[in-house]
């Protein structure tokens, strides 16, 4: 058993979370991670409107009655969705945890606490952090520059990260980026976190809702097979390297603009890989982990044997170096 105060806070088994991912963020990896112990978040904004993230909410409330949580990622758009709708969403639907993402989660606060909706909020530096804890949020997913996705923009590694922000945060704080065994977790609560957070790892799961071929080519993919995108923009991400990442890469180091990769990087061809499987035809979210993922478990699977070899680990490999 290894249990942390983030499992008190948050309501869960164990301190292992399944963030938001667009596009596999869904009732079917969620309820599975939650049903397993852990926290699993459906992420809102894969859904097309406030009703259909309602509908995925009930959806997976038929698939487990434990604890889960809803992902909302806050990004400055020229047309941004109703992110107050999808809040109230989650709110109305009884959701207890929410995970925020992108920008400052202050207007959302009031209405998520009133509900009792307890806020975990992504960062990936520690000034974010202190901020964030200023404002109110109940936890802290502090992503070290390893994470897929959007890394930020100040290149610090968790093993930097972590015990940095730790020093400052004094809410449960889990560790995102580069996580996928017991050894990462263990790693992460003696660096000063209070469980750890994966989307990569559970990316290559049985109940992912994703092509088999995705998942056969994170497994086949090794710690050096991503591209950070969008470097010259400063809205850096990170990607599983392929045709199109190379290609964007290449336009943006030679002076392009976003316009000028704009087809390229749409979400609709990201969304079509993991519908047909074709891992090239477009821009697809997959961290440095890569290197540590060497199979495709069920989510229970996957969770029990973290847990298991995590308490052995502490028990018996740190214990014995002790005298």
């Amino acid at each position: 058993m290894v249990r942390t105060r983030f499992c008190d806070v948050f309501g869960v088994e164990y301190p292992i979370v399944q963030g938001g991912m667009q596009w596999v963020g869904r009732a079917e990896l969620v309820s599975a991670v939650a049903n397993a112990g852990g926290l699993g978040f459906i992420t809102a904004l894969t859904q097309p409107t406030p009703e259909d993230l309602a509908k995925e909410i009930a959806r997976c409330r038929d698939m487990t009655d434990r604890p889960f949580g809803v992902n909302l990622t806050i990004l400055p758009s020229i047309s941004p969705p109703p992110y107050a709708e999808y809040r109230d969403v989650i709110v109305e639907a009884g959701v207890t945890v929410v995970e925020t993402a992108g920008a400052n989660p202050a207007e959302h606060l009031p209405a998520f606490h009133a509900g009792g909706v307890k806020v975990l909020h992504k960062c990936t530096s520690v000034r974010h952090a202190v901020k964030a804890q200023a404002l109110g949020v109940d936890g802290i997913s502090i992503d070290g520059f390893e994470c897929a996705g959007h890394p930020g923009e100040d290149d610090i590694p968790g093993l930097v990260l972590i015990p940095a922000a730790a020093k400052e945060i004094t809410i449960p704080m889990i560790a995102s980026g580069g996580f996928a065994d017991a050894r990462g977790l263990v790693a992460a609560l003696a660096l000063g976190a209070d469980g750890v957070n994966m989307g990569t790892r559970f990316l290559a799961t049985v109940e992912a809702p994703v092509h088999d071929n995705v998942k056969r080519r994170v497994v086949e993919a090794d710690e050096r097979d991503t591209d950070l995108i969008f470097r010259p923009l400063r809205n850096t991400a990170r990607v599983a390297r392929n045709a199109v990442s190379e290609q964007v890469v290449s336009i943006l180091n030679a002076g392009g603009r976003f316009e000028d990769v704009r087809d390229l990087v749409a979400g609709a061809r990201g969304r079509r890989v993991y519908e047909v499987g074709d891992p090239d035809l477009g821009i697809w979210t997959a961290g440095m982990v890569q290197g540590l993922i060497h199979d495709i478990p069920t989510v229970a699977d996957l969770i029990g044997r973290i847990v298991t070899e995590a308490h052995a680990l502490i028990a018996g490999r740190l214990a014995g170096v002790l005298t």
